[in-house]
């Protein structure tokens, strides 16, 4: 059988742990047989993280920029544990952070649908994505405890040492907390423009909630800024057949349990990080989420949301069988080479990624799946199957 040619070279994010094991599979199974590409490789694994002082991670996201297009396995954060785990030099940062900085990019998770793996939520049939604003606001405060009476301002000055603007928080008349938050204009527009390219290029519809209402300045910033870019690309929105929606955030938080599906709902940060879990949660398992970190200019990269899988890696080194679900795993690779394959117009690359995915929807509907599954199915008498053996079967049937 002829190979099918990806005609751009393809952005890799080595991992760590099982998901390493894992994605060195999901290439010998799934990609090198059957594709003729070019894998621009870069070892994010914390050890060779360790040894270029993080500049790997760094060349990796530049990668991206060039190719346009990356596919990255989950990666340790490491913490003081892990430091000495591995012996590392320091408490390196988190890659996804330094590579969404580079790409000035937001992050949308969407979970995956399988038929025999319910819903908590009973009105969910299709994907909700969340996009989260993840820069400013509360992970990013100043924060005082108030330990006496007395008055708290907010004073603006300008670059040149003018005062411009003082404002009274609160005159207290006994101890109390104040927090002091702020947001760009900058990263706003970034974060409004990565949502419509995403919701454009998934032919869903944009939900944006805020609570302008009470927030009549911070909030309502955001609002007016998703509403100009809503209204400047309202062509692009048109020719893909979506709208986009604005929401007080309560009344959206109480919609959401009543919608089918089948948007992305984009949030600011304290939001995005709530609701995101709270979607995960309500679609099943991590295992059956995805996650694509998209740029304001168009750049993409896929991984699965859920992390290293430290637990099974532990089992694995001594030699155990494990259970591990890689299909979250294999759709970022999916993701991956069926964007690639769209921005090169090459249809054969596209088809191929879909029919990845039908093979591993078709695997798990027909009762074969790994152990995280087999307690959500609503098949009766389902097969579990151990990491390899699950890999086994989805490439039966690809």
């Amino acid at each position: 059988m002829a190979k099918i040619k990806v005609k751009t070279p393809l952005v890799e994010l080595d991992g760590d742990e099982m998901t390493r094991i894992i994605w060195k599979e999901i290439k010998d199974r799934f990609i090198h047989p059957y594709l003729d590409i070019e894998l621009d490789y870069y070892d994010l694994g914390v050890e060779y993280r360790d040894k270029t002082d993080d500049k790997v991670t760094v060349d990796s996201a530049n990668a991206i920029l060039k190719y346009g297009v990356g596919v990255k396995c989950a990666t340790i954060t490491p913490n003081q544990d892990r430091v000495v785990e591995y012996k590392l030099k320091k408490e390196w940062k988190s890659p996804n952070g330094t590579i969404r900085s580079i790409l000035d990019g937001t992050v949308f998770r969407k979970p995956i649908i399988v038929n025999n793996i319910p819903s908590g939520v009973r009105s969910w049939e299709k994907p909700i994505v969340v996009g989260r604003h993840a820069f400013g606001d509360l992970y990013k405060d100043t924060e005082l405890y108030i330990p006496e009476a007395g008055k708290v301002e907010i004073v603006f000055t300008t670059k040149d040492g003018k005062e411009k603007e003082r404002v009274t928080i609160n005159d207290f008349d006994g101890p109390g907390v104040i927090m002091g938050q702020f947001n760009l204009d900058k990263s706003i527009y970034s974060f409004a423009e990565a949502c419509f390219n995403y919701a454009i290029s998934e032919k869903i519809n944009v939900w944006f909630a805020t609570k302008d209402t009470i927030s009549k300045k911070y909030h309502a910033r955001f609002r007016a800024i998703f509403e100009e870019v809503s209204t400047k690309r309202a062509a692009e929105l048109k020719a893909a057949g979506i709208e986009y929606w604005y929401y007080l955030i309560d009344d959206a938080v109480a919609q959401i349990v009543k919608n089918p599906g089948g948007m992305l709902w984009a949030l600011m940060n304290y939001d995005g990080d709530v609701m995101s879990d709270m979607v995960a949660s309500g679609f099943g398992s991590l295992g059956l989420m995805t996650s694509v970190l998209v740029s304001p200019d168009g750049k993409f990269e896929y991984e699965a949301a859920h992390g290293t899988v430290t637990r099974h890696y532990r089992q694995y080194q001594k030699g155990e069988t494990t259970s591990t679900n890689s299909v979250a795993s294999i759709f970022a690779w999916t993701g991956a080479l069926a964007k690639r394959g769209e921005l090169d117009g090459t249809p054969d690359v596209v088809t191929f990624a879909q029919k990845l995915e039908k093979a591993v929807i078709d695997t798990i509907q027909a009762g074969e799946m790994t152990k995280d599954l087999v307690l959500l199915t609503t098949t009766k008498g389902p097969k579990q199957l151990d990491t390899f053996q699950f890999m086994e079967a989805i490439q039966k049937r690809l």
